[in-house]
């Protein structure tokens, strides 16, 4: 502090001539100096007191959780926003473990809240939006035009995705509900359309690692051109404003009331030994229970249940929640 006062002063002192040698002026410079030191030590406090609200968030949800809902809320809760997206069965594990702290955490599908409900973390969560599975393409695939030819039904969809050479993207099953869902997705498709190898030509293996990335950076490589399609959540691809095909209700695993007659014929071992199964796709939040930010945490969810963030989960492409509470 001391070697920075003195800089300051000689950058800024004045020479009087009265006496015709000279002097420094320190008055001036000296209030200039401690007006800025206070000046950033008020700001340093400031943000020392600021509360920090930590949020863990399938990783699908970045740009709606950090674009939008997130901004949204600290700006009238004088707080700092941080968010942490994964898929939702890696987080609920490392928070399960205590490995990962978060005051909230906001799923799809029921699966992932109910590790940390088993874990004592969770007393409940409820529903604040949902969402349907598509078939999302990158503009800049040279598959792009057979795509568009698909969306508008001139083509089928599947037949684009078995062409040679298309580069499918997918997160991983055995930790991500989308990795999940992809598979159960393409299972049903096979059934629907009576083409029974359709699963394995598409996806090949379960965990087939040529086709397994993030889920965060899933969209960002479709954007980039790196893969050619994906088969993703409707909300994600809005979000990114990537082109989609839309997926009969059999096979989209968005309507509840086809779980019982049409989802529940799906199932998928992995190597693991973990079966998947459809689970609806809703999107639960709920505060844990070793949240540092107990009441903001419960704020933030009466916030994405509310007007506002509803309003919020329709311009990113999502549907309205469904179902009740966990």
């Amino acid at each position: 502090m001391k070697s920075a006062m003195v800089a300051f002063l000689r950058r800024r002192s004045r020479f009087r001539g009265n006496d015709g040698k000279g002097k420094v002026d320190f008055k001036r410079p000296c209030m200039a100096f401690l007006a800025l030191v206070l000046s950033i030590m008020g700001t340093t406090a400031f943000a020392q007191t600021n509360p920090v609200l930590r949020i863990a968030y399938a990783g699908s949800m970045g740009v709606v959780m950090d674009n939008a809902a997130g901004p949204a809320f600290t700006k009238t809760h004088q707080a700092t926003y941080q968010g942490i997206g994964q898929g939702s069965y890696a987080l609920a594990r490392l928070l399960a473990a205590h490995q990962l702290q978060a005051d909230v955490f906001v799923t799809i599908t029921p699966g992932p809240m109910e590790v940390l409900k088993q874990a004592g973390l969770v007393i409940g969560a409820v529903p604040v939006a949902s969402t349907q599975m598509v078939v999302v393409y990158s503009p800049h695939s040279r598959f792009a035009a057979d795509f568009a030819a698909a969306s508008r039904g001139e083509k089928k969809w599947y037949e684009v995705l078995s062409q040679q050479g298309v580069r499918l993207g997918r997160t991983d099953p055995a930790i991500d509900p989308q990795g999940a869902n992809v598979l159960l997705t393409l299972q049903l498709a096979a059934d629907y359309y009576h083409q029974p190898d359709l699963l394995k030509t598409i996806a090949g293996a379960p965990q087939n690692p040529s086709q397994i990335f993030t889920e965060p950076s899933l969209m960002s490589r479709l954007e980039a051109g790196q893969i050619d399609a994906a088969i993703g959540y409707a909300s994600a691809a809005q979000s990114h404003h990537l082109p989609t095909i839309a997926l009969p209700g059999e096979i989209n695993l968005g309507n509840p009331e086809l779980q019982k007659s049409w989802y529940d014929r799906a199932s998928i071992a992995l190597d693991n030994g973990k079966t998947l199964r459809v689970q609806s796709l809703v999107f639960y939040a709920g505060v844990l229970i070793n949240a540092q930010q107990l009441q903001l945490g419960h704020d933030f969810v009466t916030f994405l249940q509310g007007p506002q963030g509803q309003a919020l989960f329709r311009e990113h492409g999502y549907s309205a929640p469904r179902g009740n509470g966990l």
